[in-house]
């Protein structure tokens, strides 16, 4: 039997389109899940842009953040059963015997391969997924919050492990993207004041970060940086994957401070990176997530100490990816979710 599904098709500027494909067959430690909701994420507009700057698979069903109902088991599953309600991690193929991965780091081994780049993704009506990456929902959680279980781990991941917050410190968030906001909100749950940095033209998403008490600038960066005590703020996240973030990321951290750089993109440096140096500043990369991760962005949604309700700026059926994809790159909305099931 074959299904609709949203593939990217080739790296050229929107070669996306609606296809037909073959339904999904599990192995033995696979399972099907019935597809209920599917965050679109800047990564997924990236390559639609034709903009990405990591080696994508074609063709290729986009769709990494989803959750759904379990309909089938392979033979070698016994944690599963067909209708229970799950979210599944991006990491679909994984040397589970690497080094990285032996340590719990699955997320870092070279040999990752994840949904929607070499993997085809959830952006369609149902998919395969191994269950070693399979997280239970409790029953409180929304299918369309729980879509967004992914991007939260990544800004946990780079704001709680990667950053170093202690209550009452100032953080600059540079990019009001999911991302970003996510970061800026997690900081806040870690006691930080919080000012989140856009363009002019980010007004709509800058103000969904008000909703969680932070400072919103589009201009005045440095002076809001350096209004304490002149030395700059204790830690910068970069979610905008603009080197020049990173440039003024470095202008406006305090001597000691840290960087966190969670956003990523093609673009050259071409500046200096002395102030590391002179101001002993610790730049930090994240990327991705794992188990543990999961299972606290789970338990933090679930409990309501973290809310993402305010960045999900709509759902449209699987039909009307178009438009869902184009509204989310027009800056109007901060979240599109997908709802391949909906009747």
């Amino acid at each position: 039997m074959s299904q609709r599904a949203v593939v990217n098709y080739g790296p050229e500027p929107h070669s996306v389109e609606l296809r037909d494909i073959d339904d999904p067959t599990p192995g033995a430690d696979d399972v099907i899940m019935e597809v209920q909701a599917v965050g679109v994420c800047g990564s997924d507009l990236h390559m639609w842009t034709g903009h990405q700057s990591w080696t994508v698979e074609y063709p290729m069903v986009l769709g990494h953040e989803f959750s759904g109902i379990i309909r089938q088991v392979g033979s070698n599953v016994t944690d599963w059963q067909v209708g229970d309600r799950v979210v599944s991690e991006t990491h679909a193929r994984v040397n589970m015997n690497s080094p990285m991965s032996r340590r719990g780091l699955y997320n870092l081994d070279p040999n990752r391969g994840g949904y929607g780049a070499a993997v085809n993704g959830a952006m369609t009506r149902i998919v395969k997924v191994p269950s070693r990456i399979l997280h239970r929902m409790p029953d409180s959680l929304s299918f369309e919050v729980a879509a967004l279980t992914e991007p939260c781990c990544v800004a946990f991941n780079a704001t709680v492990l990667n950053g170093s917050i202690t209550p009452g410190d100032r953080v600059v968030v540079l990019g009001p993207g999911p991302i970003g906001i996510l970061s800026a909100a997690m900081a806040r749950l870690c006691g930080a004041e919080v000012a989140v940095v856009g363009l002019e033209r980010d007004r709509e998403r800058l103000a969904v970060t008000e909703q969680y008490g932070c400072e919103t600038l589009t201009s005045g960066v440095e002076d809001w940086a350096r209004e304490v005590d002149g030395l700059g703020a204790d830690g910068v996240i970069d979610a905008t994957g603009v080197s020049v973030a990173l440039q003024m990321a470095m202008n406006i951290v305090r001597p000691a401070g840290w960087i966190s750089k969670v956003g990523w993109g093609p673009q050259p440096l071409n500046f200096s990176l002395d102030p590391l140096v002179q101001k002993n500043i610790r730049l930090q990369g994240s990327f991705s997530h794992n188990w543990p991760i999961w299972e606290r962005i789970i338990r933090l949604l679930s409990t309501g100490q973290l809310d993402v309700r305010p960045i999900i700026g709509g759902r449209w059926q699987l039909e009307q990816w178009h438009d869902a994809f184009e509204t989310m790159h027009s800056g109007k909305i901060v979240k599109a979710v997908l709802t391949p099931n909906a009747r």
